[in-house]
């Protein structure tokens, strides 16, 4: 059994009326409708979105890849979400190798992952160095008070502001944005975005 750290998605060791499955599942869920081709998870965790969008029999995904740092998770996610289109490797997000190890993606995917990354500018280099052009990147991460300001995660860099979370993608053709609270995904508009916790945006490279 993996260890619940307290930020850890097991979906085994959950309710179905956990609020943080319910939204992890929902992001989820929300790209499997968008991603096709060869598709990255980065920073996967215990694999089970890797999963969902491996499957969605509605797609035309041909290969996932999920990424996570931890071992134990890693394996975990080998043996509970087996699929023949799904991989799962350990790596390290902000490993400025991962391009040249793991060649590009059409679409990647990276869900509540850039609060935890001290070397931010690193992770979203990665991201774009491993994204097609034309390539599409849908993320995730909850609004906060800002860079280099203490959140209430103990697992936290810190959270970014809605603000400071609009401007990570200049480099992106295009980039729409999107909020969510529990299950509820829609796109953001200035007068209500910093009303919801959570942010999505969808870009194209």
């Amino acid at each position: 059994m993996l260890k619940d750290t307290g930020e850890r998605i097991i979906p085994e060791n959950m309710t179905i009326t956990n609020d943080m499955l319910i939204e992890h599942v929902a992001r989820y869920h929300f790209a499997s409708e968008l991603v096709y081709g060869r598709v990255l998870d980065f920073a996967c965790g215990t694999g089970y979105g890797t999963h969902i969008l491996a499957k969605n029999p509605k797609s035309d995904v041909t290969e996932t890849i999920g990424i996570d740092l931890d071992p134990e998770t890693v394996n975990y996610a080998r043996g509970a979400y087996h699929h023949p289109k799904s991989t799962f490797l350990e790596g390290d997000v902000t490993d400025a190798g991962l391009p040249e190890k793991l060649g590009t993606f059409d679409c990647i995917v990276s869900f509540e992952s850039i609060e935890h990354i001290q070397a931010e500018e690193q992770f979203l280099a990665n991201v774009y160095a491993l994204l097609k052009p034309g390539g599409t990147l849908i993320l995730s991460t909850p609004f906060g008070k800002g860079r280099g300001k203490p959140c209430k995660s103990p697992f936290h860099v810190h959270q970014l502001t809605v603000a400071e979370f609009l401007q990570l993608f200049p480099a992106y053709a295009s980039a729409h944005f999107y909020v969510q609270r529990s299950a509820l995904i829609k796109p953001a508009e200035d007068h209500y975005a910093g009303q919801y916790p959570l942010g999505i945006a969808v870009c194209k490279k």
